[in-house]
């Protein structure tokens, strides 16, 4: 828990407080503070038959604070100058008397997909925690096959639609997902996605300053692409747990090994190949379930549990902070039960230029298996193509 409480805390201060580096950021207006009121109407979005009793469509509510950023940081510039804040949400969910009711808060931050002021497309990402009021509970909630913990990570992808309606008013129309999930840390856990849209009233606070017409790229500081070319060297060690009560009465922990080569694509991000070798206790329990049902050895030693992968990964840079994505496939291991490929979605914070703390959640086919918490370290290497006379 006082891990998920640090992920929070890093992203405020990445969102909310000026750049760490020592140097001052340019005159630009900061004081875009904004109050915005949403209302959704959706339904759950099944991806597990056994969920499909949960139907029904309900209300959510969402109260935010957010600001427009001008480019004080060098990304708020490469992004088109996106809006940042932190939500709070609320939803009865059917009012199912097993599942109860949510409460959520996330920051999040919302990119611009077009130049206009007056109407603009964005593209709102949020991660932060939730709280189901009635989990799982094998004598006094067997119904809720969905969440087995009270405290769970909570997702927001939407496409927002904004249009100015007054010096100090925007419409916003929306439609997307919102996801909660524990991440395996205690079963069960298929997770609920609900989907919906929403329309809310965007209030500045205070009288807005105005869009300036050009960009400004302001200093180049630490943690920020110089446009040389140049790869750098990843390498990180995490550990997490995964719960398998319901399966095999206990929980197992769970060791990440990752290396990876990165090339950086734009100011924007880093693409590369990443090695990983992954040792999940939960497999050993697998095989050694099935030895005793089956028969026969399944595996020889620990080394056959291990498993070996290799995936591509991107990294979307922002500042201190990157968020990772990458698709991978096991190349070995004896237990195969979960396939051969996985997804990984992690985040970064550069404690310094290559000192990095990571938080990442590894899934497969969408099922989420386990959180891993850990530290890196990155290598830098600077290199010019010489042009032959």
């Amino acid at each position: 828990m006082k891990l998920c409480r640090l992920c929070i805390a890093i992203i405020l201060m990445v969102f909310f407080l000026p750049e760490l580096s020592g140097q001052p950021g340019p005159p630009l207006p900061i004081n875009n503070y904004q109050l915005e009121l949403r209302s959704h109407y959706g339904y759950f979005l099944h991806h597990h038959f056994e969920l499909e009793r949960y139907n029904a469509s309900f209300p959510a509510f969402e109260l935010s604070l957010q600001r427009s950023t001008f480019g004080r940081q060098r990304w708020e510039s490469l992004y088109d100058y996106p809006i940042i804040g932190i939500a709070a949400y609320y939803s009865p969910m059917g009012n199912f008397e097993e599942l109860g009711k949510v409460f959520a808060a996330y920051p999040f931050i919302s990119f611009p997909l077009n130049r206009s002021v007056e109407n603009r497309l964005n593209f709102r990402l949020g991660v932060g925690l939730g709280w189901i009021t009635n989990k799982y509970d094998p004598v006094n909630n067997y119904k809720n096959y969905a969440i087995g913990s009270h405290l769970n990570a909570a997702a927001s992808l939407f496409l927002d639609y904004r249009r100015s309606i007054g010096r100090r008013f925007n419409f916003v129309a929306s439609g997307g997902l919102t996801h909660f999930s524990n991440g395996s840390t205690k079963t069960p856990n298929f997770g609920l996605n609900i989907l919906s849209a929403s329309v809310g009233l965007t209030w500045y606070i205070s009288r807005p300053n105005p869009y300036l017409d050009k960009k400004l790229l302001p200093i180049l500081r630490r943690f920020e692409y110089d446009n040389k070319k140049r790869f750098s060297v990843d390498l990180a060690q995490s550990f997490g747990t995964r719960d398998m009560t319901q399966q095999l009465g206990k929980r197992f922990y769970v060791s990440n090994t990752a290396a990876s080569i990165m090339f950086p694509v734009s100011m924007k991000g880093n693409l590369g190949l990443a090695i990983e070798l992954t040792y999940d206790g939960s497999d050993k329990g697998v095989l050694d379930q099935r030895q005793l049902i089956e028969g026969g050895q399944l595996y020889e030693n620990e080394l056959d549990i291990m498993k070996p992968g290799v995936g591509i990964v991107y990294e979307m840079l922002l500042s201190r902070t990157s968020f990772l994505f990458q698709m991978g496939a096991h190349l070995g291991g004896a237990e195969k039960s979960d396939g051969y490929v996985y997804e990984k979605l992690g985040m970064r914070y550069y404690f310094t230029e290559n000192l990095f703390g990571t938080i990442a959640l590894t899934a497969h086919g969408g099922r989420a298996d386990f959180i891993g918490y850990g530290i890196g370290y990155k290598w830098g290497h600077k290199f010019y193509w010489r042009k032959k006379r």
